[in-house]
């Protein structure tokens, strides 16, 4: 199986270029929000009230869709459309998991519910960006 890779100048169009930073600017704070929730609950891990097993599982897979995701953005911009089209569906998935996640009350405690609907909302971002007709008109067979 073959990767389709998308030519030079289709990827060097301002717009496309202009959409991918911005893509790959909102995938990074993304990463850096996820990490950073990772270290803090390291340091609550003392708190099990605060810390709950759910949230240690949730926060590694933020952790580890994040780091996905920022492979996917970076290859996409390269120009390869099966990170493209991973990187419309991790996010869109992630979106609505994290919708789930911050309407289910009690299931996880109050201050990653907060910071998962911040998540969700950079999240948002990068599906109207990669759903957006810049984007995939690139990738358009």
């Amino acid at each position: 199986m073959t990767t389709r890779v998308i030519a030079e100048d289709r990827l060097n169009d301002e717009s496309v270029r202009q959409a991918f930073r911005r893509t790959k600017r909102l995938v990074g704070c993304y990463v850096g929000l996820s990490v950073l929730t990772l270290i803090a609950i390291i340091l609550l891990r003392d708190h099990p009230d605060i810390a709950t097993d759910a949230a240690w599982v949730r926060v590694i897979i933020v952790v580890a869709t994040s780091l996905l995701m920022t492979s996917f953005a970076a290859r996409a911009s390269r120009g390869h459309s099966k990170s493209f089209l991973r990187l419309r569906l991790a996010s869109g998935i992630m979106v609505v998991a994290i919708a789930v996640i911050v309407a289910l009350p009690g299931a996880f405690p109050v201050w990653l519910r907060i910071e998962q609907a911040v998540c969700g909302i950079l999240l948002l971002g990068v599906v109207t960006r990669v759903n957006g007709k810049t984007l995939r008109s690139v990738f358009a067979k």
